[in-house]
This record gives structure tokens, C-alpha cells and sequence, in this order.
């Protein structure tokens, strides 16, 4: 690493960081070599003068040998690294005589330099081991029977059969099967994901309860935790300006300091002793050496990026961590963000005398061959219906046919009349809800509300961004009722409504008089507004190369709360770096006067100047501490307990309404509210038994 830290080019230091690590500190050759030197340098204070001398040249020659040939080959090379300040140093101390200087050098520059690159190695190795979440051997469906191959011999369209407790070998969609998913090892997300025919399924995941049949979708060279090791890998070379600067400052530093010994050596010698001024002139590169100053930013930056990868958020390079870590303002986009984008109906109401399941039979029976986002609510809360006929399209209105032999319609209000339920209307529509009104053979038969709810956990999401002194501001296309109901449940005072991107674009350059400014979105429809903020986050990314390569950081899972734990992360990450700038930093300024003036000799500074490099890399290493990003239980882990996977049905209640519970179970929160049941009848104090969605 002598030489990867300061060198010309990104060769050295990319042999060093793409090494195999070794599987323990003390296997580590530089420490190997450091640990002989060390006992020699020992054995040498109790050895006759000339028996010691012999002990410093070899333990001279045991620590030199980790970093003078690399240094002498890099220099053929054209490549001039802090590695041969040291070498120098040694050698100008063994011809002024002090041998066991230029040993103790070389022994603690070998403990350095040997700590240096196994922590770089494991920090970078902690995101390589992703790829051996996939396991060894998959079983495969070939010509009729069940093969197991390797998981590089899988092609597209192969069936893969995973059975219980078996990890997932590569991306691909559910053909057959039912059970659930842990996916925490890749979104970071503590409670299991029920899936079943249709579901895309990704690589490394581990399989539940149930034998699944999954239609491979991508090889292992091209799955998507190939491709997040890959995309990381790319990001850690992103530099922020930290990282520039601390570079800035080290590549010219080394030629930089070689002029300046030999300015002190020269100038020194004609003023006064030869023999005391080119001491002081090899003490001073060493003490200039620029090694810390270098790796101050990149170790912590690799850590930060690799701890957080591993709890599902995908900080792309130095940049993002320090972009993220100054965030003062969020720009959250609503659908698919703060709501989870599956609209269901959560409320039917009739007209007295009429029947509740009878409003979704109708509706539902009209909705089969619609292609509109709200259908697929009204059928799933429908159940199986037999489809009207002579269904007919009205763009802007509504649908019109025959259920059962007469006419019907489904429309917004105003294309039906609300009627008696005009009042129910409104409120509905106040709850941000979508009403459609069903009229059956000429009558007002009642009116369905479909809401796309929000995320259970958005209201302790945007909580904690406020108690890190973050603004939070909703950013929306919907319409300003809607939105507003949103913003009331999320806990969201500034709501922007009725907006086109260009608009969240525009909006997004405006907040950022209030600061540094993300925005949270889809990654693809918020596009614009992610370009412009100084953090584009794109949520629930994973599988997704669109979202991914549109944000600066991605949140693989779909848990909002992950958003505030990265703020804090890059936070800690951020004051590290500035730490270990202002060390490193004032290491040099302090060392370099007091080595040429002689007040330190050349053995307090080499113990001074490598005690700064390992202080820097240990606190570097800190930022790969993931007490920042811990492992949240969803709000919605109750309901894999007490809800089923089917889809919602109506609970049937008196006075002509019928409430439609959505996913959370009885007493969950969604949005910071409950939602327990009307009635504490429904459940009482036993198992649930009726189904609230």
C-alpha cells in the first residue's frame, strides 16, 4: 500500500484492493515481516554492540523487504509513492550510521502498511461476500426430470426448483408454488415477503415454507446481486470533494517533499554542520510523508459505502456520502413513495334499502375488461363475478353495459348523480379517497372509494426526519384534495399538488435556498427532479437498473424509515471523513517544522507518523458501523400473522356501509392512525378470524 496511496495511477492501489484478504490479522506478510524485525530490534538491546548491529541490519532488511522492492519496481515504472521517502530515509540513516533508526523505520512502517491493507481488504471484501449468497448448486427442470447444475450453468427460461430453507440462485419470476421470501440480506428488510405465481424473485433470497418453480430471468453473471457488487465497485471510484481534495493535496506532495529535503540538506550544509542538515533532511521525509493524507478519505468512504450496501441502501461513491450527509431539505414524491401504488378500495356505501355486496358485484362485473388502475381494486374487493356485457368505455366519465340483463353504469360523480350519498361523497373524496358512483337499472345504487394508502411506516419515517432537523417537503401530480389527505396522514405540513416533473424540477431548485436538497422518487418518472436535487434517491430499486442508474442513492427495499437511518449514516460517515482530514492534515503541519529544526529525530517521528497513519485508518474503519442502519421490524409484521393473502372482502356492518380493512391488522397503524376494527366483537381476544385485507 506504500505506494497505492500516493501513486501517479489507480494500478497499485487496485492489485492491493482486489487481493484475496487474509482470513486473520497475523497472517498479514507485512505483519509476519514486522513481528521478526520487531524481535530482532528487541533482541539488539541486549546484545554486545557489534552482535546488535548485526540484529538492526537484519531486522533492517526483514521490514524493508515489505516495501523497498515494490518501491524501486514503481519507480522504473514512473511512479513515485511515499514508499520512497521511506526507502531514503532508511538508506541515508544507514549511511549516517544510526542502524537501528533505519530499522525501527522500517519495522513500524512494516505495521503501518501491513494494517493499511488488510483493513482496506476486509472493507472491501465485506461487499464481495454478497456474491456467495448464492449458493453452490441449483436444481434445475431439464427434459423432464430434476438436474442439479451449477448456478453459472443456468439460461433464461430454465425452471428452478427451490425448495424450503434454500437460498435463491439467480433472478427469475414464480411459475408455481407459494411461500415466503427473507430478503433481508439484500433490501435490508427484517419481515418476510409472501409470494406466489407472477412474483419476481431475486438472487441470493432465502426460500421459506413452500416449494417454488421460478422461470429464470437472468444468468448469474447478470442477476441483480451481480449487479449491485458491480454497481458499488463502480461507485467506490466516484470521488466526493473530500476525497479530490485530500488527492489534490497527496500526489504532488511526494515530489513536492523530495525537493524539500534536499533544500534543507543543501541550504542547511553551506549555513552550517553537512552532517547535522542532511540528518534533519532525511527526518523530514519521513515526517512529510503524505501517506495519511491520502488514505484519510478513501478507507472511511469504502467502509461507509460497504456497511450500507449490506443493509440495503446503495450509496454511489464519496460523493453521495457527502451529499447525503449535508441533506437539510427531502422532497418526497407521493405515489409509490409515501403510498405503496397498489389502489384497493377501503369503503362501499349504499342507499338505504340496497345491499353492500351487491354496489361490488355490480361494479366489479363492469370492471372486468377495464384496463384502468382503479379496476383491479374493484375487483379484487369484488371477488368473482360473471363480466357484464356490451361494456362500454365513456373517456372521462365512466363505464356503461348490462349486468344481469339490465343497464348499469359506473362513473364519477357527476356523470351519476350523488344524490342521497352526496354527503358520503364528499367525505370520502376529504380522505383523499377516488368515489366512483354505481347505478343499476336506472337507480343510484351506491358509490365505491379506492384509495392508494400510504406505507404503514411513513409517519414515524417523516417523524425522524424532523428530529434530525430535516425539512419535509410532498411533492405530487394528484390532485390537492387527495394530496392533502396524504399529507395530514404523513405527518407533512408543505404539500405541493397538481404538478407536472418539470414542476417538481423546478420546485426542487427553489428549496435549495433552505439547503442542501434530495429527492426521493421512483427513479424514472421523477427523473428531472432527481437530476436536479444534490441527492436523487430512488426507492424500492432492487432489480431495477433504471432506478438505480437515476439516483445518486437507492434504497433497495421498500421501508421509508431506511431513508432517515441513511441521512444518519452519511452523517457519521461525513464527520469521520472531516476528522481524519483535519488529523492527517495537522499531523503534517505539525511533524515537518519541529523535523527540520531537529527538535525531533528521526525515531519520534517515523513512531509519530505511523501512530497517525493507523489512528487513521482505524478511525476510517468506523464508518463501516452499521449502528446507524439498524434492522427495523415493518409495522406491518403483524400482519403475517393475522392476515390473510387473499385479496380484501367486504366486512359486512349495519347502517347501509361496508369498511373494507386494507392490509394493516387489527390495530396497526397505517400513516400514524388505527385501525382497529369498528367493532371489538369482530376479533375479541382470540385468533382473528375475519379477514381485514
Amino acid at each position: 500500500m506504500a505506494d497505492a496511496c500516493c501513486a501517479t495511477d489507480a494500478e497499485s492501489a487496485h492489485e492491493k484492493t482486489t487481493a484475496t484478504p487474509p482470513a486473520a490479522v497475523w497472517q498479514v506478510r507485512e505483519l509476519q515481516a514486522a513481528a521478526v524485525a520487531g524481535v530482532l530490534l528487541l533482541a539488539a538491546l541486549f546484545l554486545p554492540e557489534d552482535a546488535a548491529r548485526i540484529a538492526e541490519l537484519a531486522a533492517l532488511v526483514v521490514g524493508a523487504a515489505t516495501f523497498a522492492p515494490g518501491t524501486l519496481r514503481a519507480l522504473f515504472r514512473g511512479r513515485i509513492g511515499v514508499g520512497l521517502l521511506m526507502t531514503l530515509a532508511a538508506v541515508g540513516a544507514v549511511a549516517l550510521g544510526n542502524y537501528g533508526e533505519a530499522a525501527t523505520l522500517a519495522f513500524l512502517f512494516s505495521v503501518a502498511e501491513g494494517l493499511e491493507g488488510y483493513a482496506v481488504a476486509r472493507t472491501q471484501h465485506g461487499l464481495r461476500a454478497l456474491l456467495t449468497l448464492v449458493p453452490l448448486s441449483a436444481t434445475v427442470q431439464r427434459a423432464g426430470a430434476e438436474v442439479v447444475v451449477g448456478p453459472e450453468e443456468l439460461r433464461l427460461g430454465d425452471v428452478l426448483v427451490v425448495k424450503p430453507g434454500e437460498r435463491i440462485a439467480t433472478d427469475g419470476v414464480v411459475s408455481s408454488g407459494r411461500s415466503s421470501l427473507d430478503t433481508s440480506v439484500v433490501t435490508g428488510e427484517s419481515v418476510p415477503v409472501e409470494v406466489g405465481p407472477g412474483a419476481e424473485v431475486f438472487a441470493g433470497t432465502v426460500n421459506g415454507v413452500g416449494v417454488l418453480e421460478i422461470t429464470v430471468t437472468a444468468t448469474s453473471e447478470d442477476n441483480s446481486l451481480a449487479r449491485l457488487v458491480h454497481i458499488v465497485h463502480e461507485a467506490q471510484e466516484r470521488k466526493g470533494t473530500s476525497q479530490r481534495l485530500a488527492e489534490r493535496f497527496a500526489k504532488p506532495m511526494v515530489p513536492g517533499v523530495l525537493v524539500l529535503a534536499a533544500l534543507i540538506a543543501v541550504l542547511g550544509s553551506l549555513l552550517g554542520d553537512p552532517g547535522v542538515w542532511i540528518e534533519r533532511s532525511l527526518v523530514v521525509l519521513v515526517a512529510a510523508a503524505p501517506c495519511a493524507f491520502a488514505l484519510s478519505v478513501p478507507v472511511a468512504v469504502v467502509a461507509a459505502i460497504g456497511a450500507a450496501s449490506k443493509a440495503g441502501v446503495l450509496l454511489k461513491g464519496g460523493a453521495a456520502v457527502e451529499a447525503l450527509g449535508m441533506i437539510r431539505v427531502v422532497a418526497i414524491d407521493k405515489t409509490g413513495t409515501l403510498t405503496r401504488n397498489e389502489p384497493s378500495v377501503i369503503e362501499v356505501v349504499a342507499v338505504a334499502g340496497a345491499d353492500q355486496a351487491k354496489v361490488l358485484s355490480v361494479a366489479a362485473a363492469l370492471e372486468t375488461r377495464s384496463e384502468h388502475p382503479l379496476a383491479a381494486a374493484i375487483l379484487a374487493a369484488g371477488g368473482v363475478v360473471t363480466p357484464g356485457t356490451a361494456v362500454e368505455a365513456l373517456p372521462g366519465h365512466g363505464l356503461r353495459g348490462t349486468v344481469g340483463g339490465r343497464p348499469a353504469r359506473l362513473g364519477k360523480p357527476g356523470f351519476i348523480a350523488a344524490g342521497s350519498l352526496a354527503a358520503d361523497v364528499e367525505r370520502l373524496q376529504d380522505a383523499g379517497a377516488t368515489v366512483v358512483l354505481v347505478e343499476y337499472d336506472g337507480v343510484l345504487l351506491g358509490a365505491v372509494a379506492v384509495r392508494d394508502e400510504i406505507r404503514p411506516e411513513v409517519a414515524e419515517a417523516i417523524a425522524m426526519l424532523r428530529n434530525q432537523g430535516v425539512a419535509v417537503v410532498m411533492l405530487t401530480g394528484d390532485n390537492a384534495r387527495t394530496a392533502a389527505a396524504i399529507g395530514e396522514q404523513a405527518g407533512i405540513e408543505d404539500v405541493r399538488a397538481e404538478l407536472l416533473p418539470a414542476d417538481k424540477a423546478r420546485i426542487v431548485t427553489e428549496l435549495k435556498a433552505r439547503g442542501p436538497v434530495a429527492m426521493i422518487g421512483d427513479g424514472i418518472n421523477d427523473a428531472p427532479a432527481l437530476a436536479t436535487a444534490d441527492a436523487g434517491i430512488a426507492m424500492g430499486a432492487m432489480g431495477s437498473d433504471v432506478a438505480i442508474e437515476a439516483a445518486d442513492v437507492a434504497l433497495m427495499g421498500e421501508d421509508l424509515r431506511r431513508l432517515p437511518d441513511a441521512i444518519a449514516h452519511a452523517r457519521a460517515a461525513r464527520r469521520i471523513l472531516t476528522q481524519n482530514l483535519v488529523l492527517s492534515g495537522g499531523i503534517l503541519v505539525t511533524l515537518v517544522p519541529l523535523a527540520a529544526t531537529g527538535v525531533l529525530g528521526l525515531a519520534a517521528v517515523v513512531a509519530s507518523h505511523e501512530l497517525a497513519e493507523v489512528l487513521v485508518i482505524g478511525n476510517g474503519i468506523r464508518a463501516g458501523r452499521k449502528q446507524h442502519l439498524p434492522v427495523r421490524l415493518a409495522l406491518r409484521a403483524a400482519q403475517a400473522k393475522n392476515v390473510s393473502v387473499r385479496a380484501p372482502e367486504p366486512v359486512m356492518a349495519p347502517a347501509g356501509r361496508s369498511l373494507l380493512r386494507l392490509s394493516a391488522a387489527p390495530g396497526a397503524s397505517e400513516g400514524g392512525k388505527s385501525t382497529a376494527p369498528e367493532s371489538s366483537s369482530c376479533c375479541g381476544d382470540g385468533p382473528c378470524t375475519c379477514n381485514h385485507g
